[in-house]
């Protein structure tokens, strides 16, 4: 377990200041309001921008912390014991100020353009069926993500040459086919600044807990699914000798 300190809390919070700067920015000028607004939005740049600033904030930041920016990871790195628990709550304490400070330097540089989307925050679409349809959706897109970075960044095999760009094109990936629906936030972190700042804590209980039940999730998935079939996968050695 990896011992924490000043310089890892100040990343995660810097780290999650840009992600919320980001992704509200892009919310605000990329999605349309109205009746019709999830058709008449480009999610598709909306989904890269939020791929490619998870990316580089993890190349770029993440080496001083580990680059969750995110309860939900940060829960799934202590449940892997890769995070000590106070560390853990540090660092959502940290992502949590982090996304205030983006979603009002997001209302600070488009007070006006952004007041109709509430500055980026995450609302469940008409097009679903309420707010349980919703947690399913934040749900699954936080197990998604939280079982990528246990996969390539945090387990036994991980391959961490490949860890950014992985993570970053999952994000991706949740921010096109998610984000009509629910605006992909998977972030308890991500939700929490722009709800603040526009005071629109519509179905709170969704954006909390589904990704923290999502990354809860993951890690089971990934102890008792992932780790078991690398381990059955693995050839079982034989002493020297013990062949005839």
């Amino acid at each position: 377990m990896q011992d924490r300190g000043l310089a890892a809390y100040i990343a995660e919070l810097v780290g999650t200041f840009f992600l919320v700067f980001f992704i509200t920015s892009v919310g605000v000028l990329f999605i349309s309001v109205g009746d019709s607004a999830q058709f008449g939005s480009d999610f598709a740049v909306i989904g890269l921008t939020y791929g490619f600033i998870l990316c580089v904030l993890i190349i770029g930041i993440g080496i001083a912390s580990g680059g969750h920016f995110n309860p939900a990871i940060t829960l799934g790195a202590a449940l892997m014991k890769k995070i000590a628990p106070v560390d853990a709550v540090i660092y959502m304490l940290a992502q949590l100020s982090g996304g205030v400070l983006g979603a009002l330097l997001t209302k600070g540089l488009l007070e006006d353009e952004g007041r109709a989307s509430d500055y980026g925050a995450a609302l469940i679409s008409p097009l679903l069926g309420g707010a349980g349809q919703g947690f399913l959706v934040e749900g699954l897109g936080a197990f998604l993500l939280v079982l990528t970075v246990l996969a390539v960044a945090l387990g036994i095999k991980a391959k961490k040459e490949w860890a950014p760009l992985a993570i970053g094109l999952t994000y991706a990936a949740i921010g096109m086919v998610f984000g009509p629906l629910t605006g992909a936030s998977v972030n308890p972190a991500r939700w929490f600044g722009p709800a603040l700042v526009s005071g629109n804590f519509s179905d709170a209980w969704v954006y909390v807990l589904a990704p923290l039940v999502g990354g809860a999730l993951a890690f089971l998935f990934y102890k008792f699914v992932i780790v078991k079939s690398q381990s059955e996968a693995e050839p079982t050695s034989v002493a020297p000798g013990s062949q005839s």
